[in-house]
Parts: structure tokens; C-alpha cells; sequence
């Protein structure tokens, strides 16, 4: 490899052939230090029951969670976020709090708010300003954890407005000027290159806003090697740039989970020394300084804990495969 990112294990996406709570810890067995989700279950307020059960399962395999989306409706269904949408919109901000609230159990340090699709009979600039209004306030609750909040161009045939790399880089800005320095795109290789962005362009554009990076294979969406996308160079382009956050592994394995792996050395998958791996890579600090999303560690030689202890297609829910149902949870698809 021609870099030195870090990998996590996206449990929505990876390891389906599990329940949900199970995949932390299969994820731990495969090597990793660190996962990212989406959201784990079907309502915007689960009972403590089930944020507990979750909590737990993360925390006993000894990962970190690194991303947590917010709620986001049905991604297998017409649903792909619910922040811009005035029907919907509460459903968002019931969510903040116990979003936020998981992630500081788990000391995560970026949360996906998608945006959502456009809807008839709401002009295009009424859902943008609603959408602003609520990015800013889940800005503000993650920034009392110090987290980030992420926005994510998104492919597929749903009526979602951010597609490329420009257009997620116009929705940071608009959070900034209204006062959430900690909002950071969330730059998905695999959905900006579906849309046809032209992703070396974009890095070179928009890398200082880069929060978080996921990456997935183009065409199929599968594993690094399936495809076409020069994965390797763009993240190499990417920490040239100043990007020093994990890479999500957000691709739907071929083959069993484990054997989709074989491209990426055990060695990789938890963290390789020298980076660190805390709230730096993806926003503000904890003490509250903001710093630009997904940049370098300002004070050279500081590290967090490592991953092994306390501690987006765009997420949803985690279930078994094929999208069924298992505690108390569903996946989906938002392309």
C-alpha cells in the first residue's frame, strides 16, 4: 500500500452474516481495533434495553466505535435521511440525544447525518434551510462530546440532492457560517465515483473538509480489488492532502465476510502505529478546540487511548442478512 491510513470494519455492511450485536466482536476475531455503524435500530428513540444491549456488545469485544450515523428512515425503502424533510424533521431531533449519548459511551468521534430526499410540495430552499437548522444543532450536542458531524454525497436512484463532493462541500460551509466549525464531508469514494465526480479533483478541492472516508469498489460495490477504482492512490492523494482519519470498509463482500479480507494484511486492520486514534481524524477535541475534520494532529507526538480499549451506501440499521430482522434492528440499502 502506498499509505498509511488506518481501516475499521463497517458492521452494517460487513459481517452480515451475523446478528447485529455478534459483529463487534467478529470484527474484533478478524483484527480489528475500530467499527462504525449505522443506525443500529429501527426507531429514532429505542427503548434502554436495546441501547444497552448495543453498548454492550461493542464495548465487549474491545473496539472502538469510531461512527455512529443518526437516524435516517427506511433505507431499504424510500428513506435515505430525514433532517431536510419537514414531516420528518423531529424524528431527527428526537434522535440527537441518544445518538450523541451512544457515541459518548463509546467515545465515538464522528456521527453521519444524512440528508435526505426531496420531497413534492416543499420548495427545494426550505428543505435546505431546515436542514442547515438541524446539522448545526447535532453539531452543537456532538460538539459537547467532541465529535464531528459528517455529510455524505450519496448515489442511487432516490432523489437526493448531494452527489458529488461540491455538493456536500456547499452544506459544510453553510454549517460553518452558522457556527458548527466541527461539520466535515463524509468523501465515499465509491458513492462519488458512481455519480461520476472526478475524485481526484475533488480531493485536491475539498480535502480540508474532509471529516471521514469510506470506500467500497466501483463497479458492484465490493471489496478493494473487485472493481475498477484506484483505491490505493486516491487515499494516498488523500493523506498527501492532510487526511489523517480512518478508512470505513463499507463494500458488500462476494464472499464470507473474513475471506473478502484477504486483500488487507491483519497488521492493518488495527491501526498501524504512529497515528492517532482519537477525536483528531474526525473534529473538534474533546477539550472542546475545534480543529478542521479529519486533519492532522496539530501537537506532533499526542496520542489517544489506542482502539482496543474504551472506545455509509450511507447507514440505517444492522440486521442479518438480506436485510432481515434481528435484535430488534434492520438494514438497508439507501442506492
Amino acid at each position: 500500500m502506498s499509505h498509511s491510513l488506518r481501516y475499521l470494519a463497517n458492521c452494517s455492511m460487513l459481517f452480515t452474516e451475523l446478528p447485529l450485536l455478534q459483529r463487534p466482536a467478529a470484527a474484533r476475531a478478524a483484527g480489528f481495533g475500530a467499527v462504525e455503524f449505522w443506525w443500529p435500530f429501527e426507531d429514532p428513540v429505542p427503548g434502554d434495553a436495546a441501547v444497552d444491549a448495543f453498548v454492550g456488545a461493542v464495548g465487549d469485544a474491545g473496539v472502538r466505535l469510531v461512527g455512529l450515523n443518526f437516524f435516517a428512515g427506511d433505507l431499504a425503502g424510500p428513506d435515505a435521511g430525514v433532517l431536510s424533510i419537514p414531516a420528518r424533521s423531529q424524528q431527527f431531533r428526537d434522535n440527537i440525544d441518544v445518538t450523541v449519548g451512544i457515541g459518548e459511551r463509546l467515545g465515538a468521534r464522528g456521527f453521519n447525518a444524512l440528508y435526505g430526499v426531496r420531497v413534492d410540495g416543499v420548495a427545494d430552499e426550505e428543505q435546505d434551510e431546515l436542514a442547515v437548522t438541524n446539522i448545526t444543532d447535532a453539531a452543537r450536542a456532538a460538539a459537547g462530546i467532541g465529535a464531528a458531524v459528517f455529510i455524505e454525497p450519496v448515489s442511487g436512484p432516490k432523489p437526493y440532492p448531494l452527489r458529488r463532493a461540491a455538493d456536500a462541500a456547499a452544506v459544510v460551509d453553510r454549517a460553518r457560517a452558522a457556527g458548527a466549525g466541527n461539520v466535515g464531508i463524509l468523501f465515499d469514494i465509491y458513492h462519488l465515483a458512481t455519480n461520476g465526480d472526478d475524485i481526484d479533483r475533488a480531493i485536491a478541492a475539498y480535502a480540508a473538509k474532509v471529516a471521514h472516508v469510506q470506500i467500497a469498489d466501483a463497479p458492484g460495490r465490493g471489496q478493494p480489488g473487485t472493481g475498477q477504482l484506484d483505491l490505493d492512490g486516491y487515499l494516498a492523494r488523500l493523506e498527501q492532502a492532510g487526511y489523517a482519519g480512518w478508512v470505513g470498509l463499507e463494500y458488500k463482500p462476494t464472499v464470507p465476510t473474513v475471506d473478502s479480507l484477504a486483500w488487507l494484511p491483519r497488521e492493518r486492520r488495527a491501526g498501524p502505529a504512529g497515528h492517532e486514534t482519537g477525536a483528531h481524524g474526525s473534529g473538534a477535541d474533546p477539550a472542546g478546540h475545534e480543529a478542521e475534520p479529519g486533519r492532522r494532529e496539530a501537537e506532533p507526538g499526542r496520542r489517544e487511548a489506542e482502539p482496543g480499549g474504551h472506545e455509509a451506501e450511507p447507514g440505517g440499521s444492522g440486521a442479518g442478512p438480506a436485510g432481515s430482522r434481528a435484535d430488534g434492528s434492520r438494514e438497508g440499502s439507501a442506492s
